[in-house]
């Protein structure tokens, strides 16, 4: 017979032994009540374990609730200093505005008595300085006419000391004279021709007095010599120009024309001819 069918008969027939045999199965129940629980010991055991869960799911429940309490506790402490906070910095930034408004209204009221000084300061400044200009031109016109008359009468003087001293101790003829240039060869249009003439022995010396001399001033002397040379027919041996105050380029002028120029009296030396 197979092995297999031997195996289904032994069960076949030891379940309906057991079946039967109340005996069996009590023995059956002695012998699996070590390994395996029953039912009732297995409920007690599944109603023990949900109870340790209830209590650590409450003791849990419990733990987060005073978690949660507390940390609305900190919060709330967190909002009040917050709040606190807030507010002590909006008055500080009140205060500071405060200030910062203050000072701006300082600082325009400064500065508009700083414009103001300042306009009133340039208005004296503006006024200090037309006085002074206005003196100064008051002077100037006064030194100008005083340095004018002096000057005149300087050249005069001059004049009178050159004449006298060379007619009395050197024989010698000046004539001071003035002649009408009608064609205004001169100074461009008819006018008075003023010259100082020195003659001796029939030799005649141009001169140019003046208590200055300027570059055209010379070029004017030297048109002044041509216009008698030419009306009189005669040639100057000599020009002379006598002033203390000669531009150096009048100098030039006066070397480039052959005009002598004497700027000091040690300067003038007595001519032979």
């Amino acid at each position: 017979m197979d092995p297999i069918e031997i195996r289904e008969i032994i069960r076949r027939e030891l379940l309906a032994i057991v079946q039967e045999d109340t005996e069996l199965q009590q023995l059956i129940r002695q012998l699996a009540s070590d390994q395996f629980a029953d039912k009732v010991e297995t409920e007690s055991r599944f109603d023990r374990l949900l109870a340790e869960l209830r209590r650590e799911r409450e003791a849990q429940n419990k733990k987060w609730a005073e978690n949660q309490a507390a940390l609305r506790l900190y919060q709330d402490e967190q909002n009040k200093k917050w709040a606190e906070n807030q507010a002590a910095l909006r008055l500080y930034q009140d205060e500071q505005n405060k200030r910062f408004d203050e000072q701006n209204k300082k600082w325009a009221e400064n500065q508009a008595a700083l414009r103001l000084y300042q306009d009133e300061q340039n208005k004296k400044w503006a006024e200090n300085q037309e006085a002074i200009r206005q003196l100064i031109r008051k002077y100037d016109s006064t030194i100008g006419a005083l340095g004018a008359r002096w000057g005149l009468h300087s050249e005069q003087s001059f004049r009178n000391a050159l004449k006298g001293i060379l007619e009395e101790s050197f024989g010698v003829e000046v004539q001071n004279i003035t002649e009408f240039d009608d064609e205004g060869y001169v100074f461009g249009s008819p006018d008075q021709v003023e010259l100082d003439l020195i003659i001796k022995n029939g030799s005649l010396i141009i001169c140019e007095i003046k208590s200055s001399m300027s570059r055209s001033d010379m070029y004017t002397f030297n048109r002044k010599v041509a216009f008698y040379e030419q009306r009189h027919q005669v040639k100057a041996a000599r020009k002379l120009v006598i002033s203390p105050m000669v531009d150096k380029y009048a100098q030039g002028v006066a070397a480039k024309l052959a005009i002598e120029v004497y700027s000091h009296a040690e300067d003038v030396e007595a001519s032979s001819s």
